[in-house]
Order: structure tokens, then C-alpha cells, then sequence
């Protein structure tokens, strides 16, 4: 693969689990997830992003803590990464997102994602039918919702309205929809979301790898698809590309051998590791179907994760990095590490205060 251009970075993030141990309880996390985000943009961070988890030590509802982090900050972006379409409702969510829009001031950006990790049509409701067949049909009718576009027309009694009146989702704003991307983690879904008009954000677990092909290197031809989909469908420059990644920069000894272990444990439990105190156990583990990774940990000095960083293809082709934090990483530890990467590897990628 041809080496990638680097990217200056636009934008500096982080995402968050806003989670919680069976000690602490869950309004503890949700009081520390908003003293998480007013910490962030003190140091100046641009973006903050929140994951959707039912039934689990984590957020389970993003937009109403959104709203209320909105009410403790004044500049930072307020994010989901992502929203699982599938068990959404798409004009209740085009209702809650629009309401909660208006409330943080035009801050809000939404990463929806089509695919499933999890079965829960029983408790949901969902019809019977393909899974991602259906979370298309959901985003495609929320996004229309969203974008201002008439649902419906009152034609008969008993609407509330007179017979002709247009039905459109309220509150409506103009702009949210330019706010919305695709959480890909497969090619498809990249040039899926170039094909809708939205921006892009890719995680840390993608699939269809090719045989001896490197995650970056993957994640670096998601994006070129996007931006080469984008440029022939839309004639217009793409908007920027979000990457979120696991960028540990170690300030002392007893953190670099923190993080290491946090490395070594991904790398042999994968998703089930970092877990708060009572959460489930994944069933996933690191022994992924072929063509499926997940990120790797960039941990070591600040000199040594910086190098690494700017190697990477995925984050060198990316606009914005979203430092991912582990989930069962405590406030004080978050807040030391959004410190030290600001002061140490952000510069040398080309942020800015």
C-alpha cells in the first residue's frame, strides 16, 4: 500500500462509555461523565462522544445526558458514537434529537450505525426481518425526518388537523442533519454513507480485512472510498473524517506500565476487557472471525506513541482523532490522560488550541 498523506487534525476528541461500577452506582457515572466533558473542553477538546449500551454498567440513554452536559459546557460538540439504528425508533429519535439540539445550542452530531452486535428483537420490538436490511430502513426514514421532509398528509378525520396539513417532525433544526455520520466499520458502509450525504467516523473494530492487511491500512482505504464516493456522487469536497482510536501517551513509569497492561488485555480478552466492577461479560472475545480486528493500543512515551501515531495510515488519512478512553478507566484517571495527550502527542499532529 502506498504510504498516506498525514492530515493536519482539525478537530481533537474523545469518546466515552459514561460508566459505572456496582460501588459507585450509576448517578456517581453520570455526574462524573458531565465533570468529564467540562474538564475536556477546559483543556480544549472540540469534540465529545458518548456509545449507546442497554442493560449494562453504561449509558444506555445518550441524548437526555447530552442535553444535560450541555448545561455544564459552552463550546465542546456533544456526540454519539455510535447510535444502533436497529432499536430506534427513527421519528421519536428525530424528535429527542431535535429537542436536544435546540437545548445545547446547535452542538449536537449524531454517529448512527446499521449493523448488530446483538440480538434484542424480543425486547425491542423489532420486525422480523434482515438486521441490517432493517437498520437501513430505520436511519434512511430518520434521516428524512431529520432533514425536514413531510411524513405524512392528514387525509381524513380524526388527525388533529385539517385534511392537506403537511406532518413534519418537530422541533425542527435546519442544521442537525449536516451533523449526522455513519459509524462504518466495513467499506460498504463507508461508501453507504457517502451515498446519503453524511459524515463519516470510523471505530475501533472493523471487518472484512483482507488477508495480511494492517487495521490502518484498512481504515485508510474505508476513508479513500468515502472521500472518492463522496467527491463522484456530490461533486463538492467530503466533510471531515472522524477516526477514533486508542492513543495512551505514558508521562511516567507507573503509567506506561498501566497502559501496557491495558494493551495486553485487549489484546487477549478484546472487547471483554476494561470492564467497570459488575458489567457483562462480552461473549465476544479476542479470537475474532477472519477479516474482524480490532485497534491497537498505541502506549509508551510520549516520543514513542507519537512516532506510532503518525506511522498509523488510518489516523495519517483522518481529520479529527477521537481518543478513545478504556471504560473502566475512573475520572481522575480519564481526565490525567485527555491532560497528557493535549500536552504531548496533539502538537505533533498538527491541533491547535
Amino acid at each position: 500500500m502506498t504510504t498516506v498523506p498525514f492530515r493536519p487534525k482539525q478537530r481533537l476528541g474523545f469518546n466515552t462509555r459514561v460508566s459505572f461500577s456496582d460501588d459507585a452506582g450509576p448517578a456517581r457515572g453520570l455526574r462524573d461523565g458531565i465533570e468529564l466533558f467540562e474538564a475536556a473542553e477546559a483543556l480544549g477538546y472540540q469534540s465529545g462522544w458518548v456509545y449507546q449500551r442497554h442493560f449494562d454498567h453504561y449509558l444506555s440513554s445518550p441524548l437526555p445526558f447530552l442535553a444535560a452536559v450541555g448545561q455544564h459546557t459552552h463550546r465542546v460538540s456533544l456526540g454519539t458514537a455510535v447510535l444502533p439504528m436497529r432499536y430506534q425508533d427513527p421519528i421519536l429519535l428525530a424528535e429527542a434529537a431535535g429537542t436536544t439540539d435546540l437545548l445545547v445550542g446547535g452542538r449536537l452530531e449524531l454517529t448512527v450505525a446499521t449493523g448488530a452486535n446483538a440480538t434484542w428483537d424480543a425486547i425491542f420490538g423489532a420486525v422480523d426481518t434482515d438486521t441490517r436490511a432493517e437498520a437501513e430502513r430505520r436511519q434512511q426514514r430518520f434521516l428524512a425526518a431529520v432533514g425536514g421532509e413531510t411524513l405524512h398528509i392528514v387525509d381524513g378525520p380524526g388527525q388533529g388537523a385539517p385534511v392537506g396539513t403537511e406532518l413534519k417532525v418537530t422541533p425542527h433544526n435546519p442544521g442537525l442533519r449536516a451533523r449526522i455520520r455513519q459509524g462504518a466499520a466495513s467499506l460498504g458502509s463507508a461508501v453507504r454513507a457517502a451515498e446519503l450525504g453524511i459524515g463519516l467516523m470510523t471505530g475501533t473494530v472493523l471487518h472484512d480485512l483482507a488477508e495480511g492487511e494492517t487495521f490502518g491500512q484498512y481504515q485508510a482505504r474505508i476513508i479513500e472510498a468515502y472521500r472518492t464516493t463522496w467527491r463522484d456522487k456530490h461533486q463538492t469536497e467530503p466533510p471531515p473524517v472522524a477516526v477514533a482510536a486508542s492513543i495512551l501517551p505514558g508521562t511516567t513509569a507507573a503509567l506506561r506500565d498501566t497502559y501496557a497492561a491495558y494493551d495486553l488485555q485487549r489484546r487477549t480478552e478484546g472487547m471483554a476487557s476494561s470492564r467497570p466492577k459488575g458489567a457483562l461479560t462480552p461473549v465476544v472475545t479476542a479470537d475474532l472471525p477472519a477479516g474482524v480486528r480490532i485497534s491497537p493500543v498505541f502506549h509508551g512515551t510520549p516520543d514513542e506513541v507519537t512516532e506510532a501515531v503518525l506511522a498509523d495510515p488510518g489516523l495519517a488519512a483522518a481529520d479529527e482523532v477521537v481518543l478513545f478512553l478504556p471504560p473502566a478507566f475512573a475520572l481522575p484517571a480519564n481526565v490525567r490522560l485527555l491532560t497528557d495527550l493535549v500536552e504531548t502527542v496533539a502538537p505533533a499532529l498538527g491541533w491547535h488550541r
